[in-house]
């Protein structure tokens, strides 16, 4: 058994108030002096910040410096590893998700896509059907319209609607990449985290994926983890830069790109680090 371990921060509650964006607007997620272990290695270090609702949040930094670590603090996929210890505060919408026993509310309101395409062995349909259908929709009807609008959400509904009952195996890696986004958004979630959803991709289905993302923020927010600068450029509104599990900078994305305030932020963006 993992034991996942959540620690209340003695910070004034009007810590949370003031997890503000620059533009005034409330956050939707808010995060307070995060730290977390695995054991006796402390992987991430009083990590504070604001996740602005319907924007596209970029990690970004070099290997191994905690950014797909703490992305899946958010949705508590952390929870699945032993001996995990976690302190300090993630409030999403209010409440703090470490309070709450309520898991899997939590892994639905807070969908993922992770860096391959993980696709069940069974038919298009079914993948994104899975879902609700644990959720006790049995009803048919309920479900095509379902699968349709995830389909359709993703981008890939004129692409398969003619071989939905086909294997899902048998699509592209960017194809299923698309599957893998329809089937979270079948869940009908507030939040979508992506952990590198295109590195294993061809320039083109990465292209596809980029697209999708910037059309999806009107509806989700979405908090990506990228090895790829360019990509972060592209895609998100704001950037938060990751070192030895710190929050170095974060801030607009065209601020963290043309004039960075910390000097390691600088070195990175313009390939100059290590």
């Amino acid at each position: 058994m993992s034991t996942t371990v959540i620690e209340r921060n003695n910070a004034e509650k009007g810590n949370f108030s003031q997890m503000k964006q620059h533009s005034g607007e409330a956050a939707k997620i808010s995060v307070t002096d995060l730290n977390l272990f695995y054991g006796e290695k402390q992987a991430l270090y009083n990590v504070s910040l604001g996740i602005q609702e319907k924007k596209v949040t970029a990690l970004i930094g070099p290997s191994g410096c905690g950014k797909s670590t703490f992305l899946r603090t958010l949705n508590r996929m952390n929870d699945l590893i032993d001996g995990v210890k976690i302190t300090g505060d993630i409030v999403v919408d209010s409440e703090n998700i470490y309070q709450s026993n309520d898991v899997i509310k939590l892994r639905t309101k807070v969908g993922m896509v992770f860096q391959k395409p993980n696709l069940f062995p069974m038919s298009i349909y079914d993948n994104v059907a899975y879902g609700p259908r644990m959720q006790g929709i049995k009803n048919k009807k309920e479900l095509n319209k379902i699968v349709e609008e995830s389909l359709r959400g993703a981008a890939i509904w004129d692409e398969v609607k003619d071989r939905l009952k086909t294997s899902a195996l048998g699509l592209s890696g960017g194809q299923q990449q698309r599957v893998c986004i329809a089937r979270a958004i079948a869940m009908k979630p507030e939040i979508i985290l992506m952990d590198e959803p295109t590195s294993a991709l061809d320039p083109i289905s990465t292209l596809k994926v980029e697209e999708l993302i910037t059309h999806m923020k009107k509806d989700y927010t979405i908090v990506i983890v990228t090895h790829n600068m360019q990509q972060a450029a592209r895609v998100s509104d704001k950037t938060a830069f990751f070192l030895n599990g710190e929050i170095i900078e974060y801030d607009e994305t065209d601020h963290i790109f043309s004039m960075p305030q910390d000097q390691r932020t600088k070195d990175y963006v313009t390939g100059r680090f290590g």
